[in-house]
């Protein structure tokens, strides 16, 4: 184990697209402006990010605000997915109704995918890191692959990534280290964002 060391995981949700996801809205652009400057004091030298274009464009206008921009890679495994598809057994009773209902369209081969790709965000994003020293990483993906690994940092059951509760460009940070479990030190953190960019991709009845 030795020559593991502390990772820092940042994760993003793209900004606010437009309607068809080709590209942001101009509220979305401005929304990953700021979370640029948020991040900007890191030390970068890349950022990942999901294949879809909101992801993808996303990550290039938060690139933009570093002094260096750092380098961007596309991975599948920060795409949109679903990651997990929960079974009745498992959910409680109470919660069943409202937490199954979403799922009754996705196929065996999505649910299939969907896992497949899951379990990849874990091995690649996921742990302490491995090369001898602190480590800190950027991902520009979706509010169902940080569902994802928030649950799997608390060791919650699978089924537990629903519902994701993340905002447009809000961003969540992980912190993995030998010493102890993986802790969540924020979650859809829009501090960064000005009111009126605050809380788009959200219920309106979830809003604070």
């Amino acid at each position: 184990m030795s020559g593991e060391s502390t990772r820092w995981l940042y994760m993003a949700r793209h900004a606010e697209p437009e309607a068809d996801g080709a590209a942001l809205t101009a509220a979305g652009a401005r929304q990953a402006e700021h979370l640029g400057r948020r991040l900007a004091h890191l030390p970068l030298s890349h950022i990942t990010h999901g294949p879809l274009p909101r992801a993808a464009e996303t990550a290039r206008v938060v690139a933009d605000q570093l002094e260096l921009p750092p380098s961007l890679s596309e991975v599948e495994a920060a795409g949109d997915y679903v990651p997990y598809v929960p079974r009745r057994a498992e959910v409680p009773h109470a919660w069943a109704d409202a937490v199954l209902p979403p799922f009754a369209d996705v196929t065996e081969e999505e649910a299939s995918r969907g896992e497949a790709l899951g379990s990849r965000a874990i091995d690649l994003l996921a742990g302490p890191a491995t090369d001898g020293r602190e480590r800190v990483e950027v991902v520009i993906t979706h509010a169902f692959t940080i569902g994802w690994l928030v649950r799997h940092a608390l060791d919650a059951p699978a089924w537990r990534w629903w519902p994701p509760i993340q905002c447009h460009a809000g961003l969540t940070v992980i912190r993995y280290e030998l010493e102890g479990p993986p802790a969540v030190m924020v979650s859809n953190d829009v501090a960064h964002l000005p009111d009126d960019l605050r809380w788009t991709g959200f219920p309106d009845h979830l809003r604070l």
